[in-house]
């Protein structure tokens, strides 16, 4: 979902598409202020125009291909379609699951554990920054061209992981990885936008989330199967192999309808006219390729510096860090100057953000996933290595979330198809439950404390999270119109990708800057020339009896650092109460967004 051409922003919001929201207008000071202090104004439909059935004629081609799909498929081939995504949505999450557990071993296989969080900042930024660009592809060639190269991307992302030989690969295999992994994601999320009424949407969601119960329970055995077996890489292989072909059934069906719609005359042939380096210019224009630069490359370098200067024999002085803080800096704020003032078409459809419901969620998602990265990045390693934990059982504890968020959120969803209303939920449910359950973590993620009070902790952020990421989406697709719908979903996408790669980058500069010292601080005479060893290979950590003094020292320098991760984690929270606060109370129950056969 991306942001049209600025010439094409005018009156592309078609009235009969029901929004609560002002119509998303040109960028006139006038208009701003209607859009951020009344956003209640709505022009009168002319029935005669267009009727609510009928395809949007102002609308993106990709928005006119999916509503032409909507009316030539069957009630059958909507039922394959939903269990088609619930299967990949399984597939997917076993594979996510199952390789968080085996990234702390891809890094000490290189002796480098302590860049496991550092090894996701990237893969985290980039593939959220790709939605926007993945959402003009969805609106500009179509649904199935954006989700078939998703699949590509997670199987290349996969087979790079897989046959890694240095952390820079497995780095690289990863941003390709949850490039495709977020991708594919996307692409599913707008497809139940597309095919589901809004007032059902929230139960759509849920369910095909529902897998992440069952994976939870999977990917632990998994992960143990392959690192007692053939080893990590067979973990990624064989994943490979299955990605592609649990993917296929949804790229027939939008074969077979997509055709049935162009035999049916329901969706116009458009001709550019253009040359092939025309084509080249007018797509590097419209998915503003400079601007995606400019961000990735300057995000990227400033936050790299935070968690890659305990590296450095100088550290904070290194030309290389110093290098980074600058120009990853200057390229921060060249970005909006030169969106402002130069770009043909922006990045970021800033007009959407005008709307105060729209900003709020966006925000919200951002805060979420700094907080979660911040205390989520070496929780893992935490409990297997301070809890004495399994694999197997490590994956159970971090996967509460999982399956806690995934039940709840039917609870949610039914909620708000009842109910109509979902700030209520947010506000006054999710996010002080979230606040508590990230809070009571700083005095209970330390040694020598029952593991039973953080499992405690998991479920209130699960009941919390499961709330919040329901509502965060509700709100900022009741916001627009169906032909902005891809494009809220990938701002909110965007924002809360940047929020990961940001709550990495503290997490790894809050252990780079800590734990090497605790440890050296802890650790007994006698081992104290091990430290280094120790802090860059988990094996090295776990290979030590539990119990014994070596481990224990350890496991206080683990606790030491993770009461700071749980400081800023809950700190960070704060934000989630204003984002939310400012949301319009929408009644999803009150119009209609999508046509055709949809659930």
């Amino acid at each position: 979902m991306a942001s049209a051409f600025k010439s094409r922003l005018r009156g592309l919001v078609n009235p009969t598409q029901e929004t609560p929201v002002a119509e998303v207008r040109e960028k006139t000071s006038t208009d701003k202020e209607a859009a951020v202090v009344d956003n209640q104004a709505q022009e009168p439909v002319d029935a005669a125009q267009q009727s609510d059935d009928e395809i949007s004629r102002d609308a993106q081609p990709g928005v006119q291909g999916i509503e032409a799909f909507t009316k030539v498929w069957t009630r059958s081939h909507m039922i394959i379609a939903y269990i088609t995504i619930w299967v990949i949505y399984f597939v997917d999450a076993m594979q996510s699951s199952m390789a968080s557990l085996l990234t702390p071993f891809v890094t000490s296989s290189f002796q480098r554990h302590s860049l496991t969080a550092t090894t996701g900042i990237m893969s985290y930024l980039i593939g959220g920054l790709i939605k926007l660009p993945l959402a003009k592809v969805l609106d500009i060639w179509g649904r199935p061209t954006g989700y078939a190269a998703m699949v590509f991307c997670l199987t290349i992302g996969l087979i790079m992981m897989a046959a890694c030989n240095a952390v820079e690969t497995y780095a690289a295999g990863q941003v390709f990885y949850w490039v495709g992994y977020n991708g594919i994601a996307y692409c599913c999320s707008i497809f139940i936008a597309d095919t589901s009424s809004l007032r059902n949407r929230s139960l759509m969601f849920a369910f095909v989330s529902s897998p992440y119960i069952i994976t939870v329970w999977i990917g632990g055995p998994l992960a143990t199967a392959f690192l007692e077996g053939p080893g990590f890489r067979w973990g990624f292989g064989v994943f490979a192999i299955i990605t592609p072909v649990i993917c296929s059934p949804l790229l027939i069906l939008y074969y077979i309808n997509y055709r049935k719609a162009h035999r049916m005359g329901l969706i116009p042939k458009r001709e550019s006219n253009r040359t092939a380096w025309q084509s080249v210019k007018y797509y590097f224009i419209e998915f503003d390729v400079i601007g995606i630069l400019i961000l990735c490359t300057g995000l990227g370098l400033f936050l790299l510096s935070f968690s890659l200067y305990s590296y450095q024999a100088e550290q904070w002085k290194s030309p290389l860090i110093i290098c980074f803080l600058i120009f990853g800096g200057l390229l921060c704020i060249a970005f909006p100057i030169y969106e402002k003032y130069v770009a043909p078409v922006t990045f970021f459809p800033y007009h959407l953000l005008l709307d105060r419901t729209v900003l709020g969620a966006c925000i919200l998602s951002g805060a979420l996933f700094v907080s979660f990265y911040i205390w989520d990045s070496f929780f893992p390693s935490f409990l297997m290595v301070v809890n004495n934990l399994s694999p197997t059982k490590t994956n159970y504890v971090t996967y509460i979330y999982s399956i806690g968020s995934c039940f709840w959120s039917f609870i949610v969803g039914y909620a708000i198809r009842r109910t109509g209303t979902f700030k209520w939920l947010a506000l006054y449910f999710g996010v002080p439950i979230t606040i508590l359950g990230v809070g009571l973590m700083i005095n209970f993620r330390q040694p020598d404390v029952n593991v039973g009070f953080i499992v405690m902790c998991q479920i209130f952020i699960a009941f919390g999270g499961g709330t919040l990421v329901i509502c965060e989406q509700m709100a900022a697709m009741a916001a627009v119109s169906h032909q902005y719908v891809a494009t809220v979903i990938a701002i909110e996408g965007c924002f809360a990708s940047v929020g990961g790669a940001i709550g990495s980058t503290l997490a790894a500069a809050i252990w780079t800057g800590t734990f090497p010292y605790r440890l050296a601080e802890h650790l007994p005479e006698e081992a104290k020339s091990q430290a280094m060893t120790i802090y860059g290979d988990i094996t090295t950590q776990l290979s030590f009896e539990f119990g014994s003094p070596i481990r224990h020292a350890i496991s206080q320098a683990y606790g030491d650092s993770q009461r700071y991760m749980l400081i800023a984690a809950t700190a960070v929270q704060v934000i989630s109460i204003a984002s939310v606060w400012v949301w319009r109370d929408i009644n999803v129950k009150e119009f209609k967004q999508t046509k055709g056969l949809v659930f």
